[in-house]
């Protein structure tokens, strides 16, 4: 069992993220996932979660208590949720939006600049979907292919071909991080 948190502000696509993730486990990976979601008063701007857990059996209880992976896209979200992360949990942050301190215990942070490569491949607002190509590669909790197939009709179809291009940088990236880390050469 995984329990996942992703946290932001509004019109980042932080709920979205969770129910991305959630349709991918459930409909494509053959895993039960709950998602539920929290945001402050403002709609775009104000903070916001989306927690989710994932399981290869049935989910008995559908809340986060202590994140196993911490997605931050926010310095609010970070400040907030990063006590709730398990001492040996996984923290992606966007390095472009996040200023994190050393981790403790045995947490791993992995960073990644996805508001700068989102920006790059010319609309900020797919920052959330690189971060989930990221997730897909550093976690495992779901599959390449789940994620593929839960796309499309979880964004704007006239953006899907650029969302895919984010979501391949996101995981592109992942892939190479770890490599990286295993052969530090």
């Amino acid at each position: 069992m995984a329990e996942i948190r992703f946290a932001g502000y509004g019109g980042q696509g932080i709920i979205r993220s969770g129910i991305i993730v959630g349709k991918a486990a459930s409909l494509y990976d053959n895993k039960y996932g709950t998602m539920s979601q929290s945001f402050g008063p403002e709609a775009r701007g104000g903070a916001c979660s989306s927690q989710l857990v994932v399981s290869e059996t049935k989910v008995l209880y559908p809340y986060v208590t202590n994140s196993d992976v911490l997605v931050v896209m926010s310095q609010e979200g970070y400040d907030k949720f990063e006590p709730e992360l398990k001492e040996n949990g996984i923290l992606l942050v966007d390095e472009n939006l996040v200023k994190h301190k050393p981790p403790r215990g045995d947490i791993r942070v992995h960073l990644i600049p996805a508001t700068r490569f989102a920006e790059q491949l010319g609309k900020k607002i797919v920052a959330n979907v690189v971060m989930l190509g990221f997730f897909t590669a550093i976690t495992g909790i779901v599959t390449y292919e789940a994620m593929e197939k839960a796309l499309p009709g979880s964004v704007p179809e006239k953006a899907l071909d650029l969302n895919i291009k984010a979501f391949e940088k996101g995981y592109n990236f992942g892939l190479e991080l770890q490599k990286k880390q295993k052969d530090p050469q």
